[in-house]
């Protein structure tokens, strides 16, 4: 399952929950800022980012998938980086998918706040 086609509904969440300044990994939008993790050089960009009560948020699209441990590494980086910043990573789970995105979290210990996108 493709997560971009998901990214214009994650879009459409944000903006319908408040947040401004919204950049996406989409036509149309400013994409968000890349992050490098120092220890490989990998780089994570977030799918989604958006400001709100003044802190900038990231939103990421989470669909099953077998490329298990990219998404954990990114999800880590990027709750830490909201921790730090008193901002919030976001799982933006389609129907069917959202259990599982429970289970990865719990597993791994990612704080981040799971919500179900149709």
């Amino acid at each position: 399952m493709e997560k971009n086609l998901f990214i214009p509904l994650v879009v459409k969440w944000a903006k319908a929950h408040g947040f401004k300044d919204i950049q996406a990994n989409l036509e149309g939008y400013e994409v968000p800022k890349s992050y490098e993790r120092s220890g490989d050089n990998t780089r994570f960009t977030p799918d989604v980012t958006g400001v709100n009560m003044f802190n900038r948020h990231y939103l990421e699209v989470s669909v099953k998938t077998d490329q298990l441990r990219g998404s954990i590494s990114k999800w880590k980086l990027l709750s830490e980086l909201a921790g730090m910043k008193g901002a919030k990573l976001y799982l933006m789970a389609p129907r069917g998918h959202v259990r599982f995105t429970r289970e990865v979290i719990d597993q791994y210990n990612i704080p981040a706040e799971v919500v179900r996108i149709d």
